[in-house]
């Protein structure tokens, strides 16, 4: 198993860590706990065993179950808007970037003026890291990680690429490299699979941490984002699934379970466990068209629907975490990681101009939520918008793909739902029927006009989409056959 090859592989050196840590202090920064931020790309609501436990990740289930399991965490319904809303404590609508994802050939990027996570910690003594997927600019280098607070970066720019390669796929007859040590192109891992070449760099900055200061590490994997690739041996485990995509794809999520273990194993043996806090969430929901599922929920990456916005996610610390071993039904959005984590960092986030809201109670005593509701994004490409309040969910326009997606082979009926059959405004309540099935608009049109008051009023307050042309400049063949910074 390769959790098993790669422990074997960093045993004496996680030994001999432990025997000099016994002799230092370790108590210097216990105002200010160590914070470890995962992300998966593209996992979907059904894709993690504490949900559905024909998924293997024993990790993942043995640290949601014994944390705080978050039923309502929600999340962009794609990439890039959802890391900046990590990075940001922002809602997309208000950064330009509500409108699809960076790609990888336009200069659309994160705005210069966001004073990010990273940033607020460093200036509370944190020391910070990123190790993973980036996807919010890279046309200059102000935009990228180490301009934009992280101390360290190993990773890609892009959205997507070969797991192997590390080569982005044919854009705009482009291709090109994308993996990066720092600022510098770094072509040592091409051949090694992504998440591996992350567990061994995130390991080595936890076993190098002077332990006097506090650390902020982000784990945004490429895992478990197509192109659907994984070793084998993981997608052996799934032989029984006769569909290629979804064989592969759980494999996939296996192979990131044992990532996980294999960091938190480090973390435990070397003291770290003891002043930590572990945040684990998506980015978005799956891709039913590509292995991913979301079941029961409707709709799926993409989507306005729960299915592309209802984020599997959990908090886990020993020590931190005065209520343990339960699953949290409160509201909780990505932009208000960013508030949260700041205040249990010991910082103030009662004065900044964020749409994120401080869930330290929450998160850490088991206390209700501060959050009633949230936008679930404001399109201006085109017409469409979702918005909670309270149980109450308004749709205007189009949301998505509004399929149910049972797992591949499974017995489950589904009632096909003709699309054109959707109604222009739409209501559903959330507590009472999650898999949106129930339309309610008609019988409560008073309801569905303040909802629509508080949309308009949300609206009034949207900026203009970034939605840049391709630019032939970001060609890699300008920067010797790899995606580069210097273009915008």
């Amino acid at each position: 198993m390769y959790r098993d090859c790669f422990m074997a592989m960093t045993l004496y050196a996680v030994l001999a860590a432990v025997v000099v840590s016994c002799f230092t202090s370790t108590v210097a920064a216990a105002d200010k706990p160590h914070i470890v931020f995962m992300v998966a790309d593209d996992l979907g609501w059904n894709d993690v065993g504490w949900i559905n436990p024909d998924i293997q990740t024993p990790t993942l289930d043995r640290l949601a179950r014994d944390g705080v399991i978050l039923n309502s965490s929600y999340v962009q319904p794609l990439c890039s808007p959802s890391r900046n809303c990590f990075m940001s404590g922002k809602f997309p609508y208000h950064t330009g970037l509500q409108d699809s994802v960076v790609f990888i050939e336009q200069p659309k990027y994160m705005p210069a003026d966001i004073i990010t996570i990273p940033q607020r910690l460093k200036t509370l003594g944190y020391d910070t890291h990123m190790v993973g997927k980036w996807h919010l600019g890279f046309c200059n280098w102000n935009y990228t990680p180490t301009y934009r607070g992280f101390d360290t970066f190993m990773g890609y720019y892009g959205g997507t690429e070969d797991h192997f390669t590390h080569v982005r796929d044919k854009v705009a007859d482009y291709y090109g490299y994308d993996f990066r040590n720092m600022t510098d192109v770094y072509k040592d891992v091409q051949g090694e699979y992504s998440t591996y070449v992350f567990v061994k760099r995130a390991i080595d900055i936890i076993m190098n941490h002077d332990k006097s200061k506090p650390m902020y590490l982000y784990l945004p994997f490429q895992a478990v984002h197509g192109p659907l690739q994984v070793p084998a041996k993981y997608s052996d485990r799934y032989s029984h699934i006769h569909d290629l995509n979804r064989m592969v794809y759980s494999g996939m999520v296996s192979s990131l379970d044992d990532a996980v273990y294999n960091i938190t194993t480090v973390l435990e043996n070397l003291g770290f466990m003891d002043n930590l806090l572990l945040v684990f969430t998506t980015d978005n929901g799956g891709p039913p068209f590509a292995g991913a599922n979301n079941w029961p929920l409707r709709g799926g990456k993409a989507t306005l629907w729960e299915g592309g916005t209802r984020g599997a996610g959990f908090v886990y610390s020993k020590t931190l975490l005065k209520k343990r071993g339960y699953t949290h039904p409160g509201m909780f959005h990505a932009v208000d990681w960013y508030p949260t984590l700041l205040d249990i960092a010991g910082g103030d986030s009662g004065q900044l101009e964020i749409d994120g809201m401080s869930q330290v109670d929450m998160i850490l005593n088991g206390g209700s939520s501060v959050r009633n509701e949230f936008v679930y994004n404001i399109y201006d490409a085109y017409y469409a918008a979702a918005l909670r309040w309270e149980d109450l969910k308004l749709i205007v326009g189009n949301p998505g793909y509004s399929e149910w997606y049972p797992p591949p082979r499974s017995d489950i009926d589904v009632p096909v739902m003709d699309d054109s059959h959707l109604g222009s405004v739409m209501l559903y309540n959330i507590s009472a029927d999650p898999t949106e099935h129930h339309d309610i608009s008609k019988d409560n049109p008073d309801l569905v006009n303040f909802l629509l008051q508080m949309l308009a009023v949300k609206n009034a307050t949207r900026v203009p989409a970034m939605d840049p042309p391709s630019d032939p400049r970001s060609n890699p063949v300008n920067f010797n056959g790899a995606w580069s910074p210097g273009w915008c």
